[in-house]
């Protein structure tokens, strides 16, 4: 029997896919989560889990850090993240992070079952509609993007910095690594929720990771 618990706060894709797994009988649903932070704390409790579905947008802890806490705590657990995003740097950034699969939120049954049963065998899996926006998204280019985009343009440092606050780098760690001042850091912080609109730094993480305003070397 393969143990399952996904991560979304979407509460209707979370029970579509229990409602799709149930049909198998290898294949136990074992609890959903609204956030990264429950389900690493119901994983912490020392529940056994072959599978997590993670959506990569969550609030309080998304699904890059809760994958990389995973995979450092839990690393026989094969973590399949769920988005509507296609972009190849999100997709580079989940893989990095340790992610076994990448599929759409609209995957077919078929493909959802074909990706637990890639990641179980201890391969990776990338479903076709994200192999088609990556295609898609390689033929546009970057003029394009930043026309198209809501937001004032970023710097490349801003971009930077912002890519590790993703990473949950501290102000401190950020200032070390870049060669500046806490302050500067701070500054360019305040500078960045500006521009994205944001009201603090998990609005900013969250509108970062679904515009794919992020370092593509991360």
């Amino acid at each position: 029997m393969i143990k399952i618990c996904i991560a979304d706060d979407h509460q209707l894709v979370a029970e579509g896919i229990k409602l799709l797994l149930s049909e198998y009988e290898n294949l136990d649903m074992v609890a959903s989560f609204q956030n990264g932070r429950v389900l690493l704390d119901f994983l912490n409790q020392g529940h056994h889990i072959d599978v997590v579905f993670l959506d990569i947008n969550m609030p309080e802890l998304n699904g890059i850090e809760t994958c990389k806490r995973i995979k450092n705590d839990f690393p026989d657990i094969k973590v399949i993240a769920l988005s509507m995003i296609g972009e190849n740097n999100l997709i580079k950034l989940m893989f990095k992070s340790g992610a076994d699969a990448y599929l759409h939120k609209n995957a077919a049954k078929e493909e959802i079952i074909l990706a637990i049963q890639e990641v179980m065998l201890g391969k990776k899996y990338l479903s076709q509609e994200m192999t088609n926006q990556v295609l898609f998204n390689d033929q546009s280019n970057h003029s394009a993007k930043i026309v198209n985009s809501p937001f004032p343009k970023l710097s490349d440092r801003e971009i930077q910095i912002l890519t590790m606050i993703v990473g949950e780098k501290t102000t401190q760690e950020i200032a070390e690594n870049l060669f500046i001042s806490f302050g500067t850091v701070e500054t360019h912080r305040r500078n960045i929720m500006t521009k994205l609109g944001a009201k603090n730094t998990a609005g900013m993480v969250r509108t970062a990771l679904e515009y794919n305003l992020l370092s593509p070397d991360k």
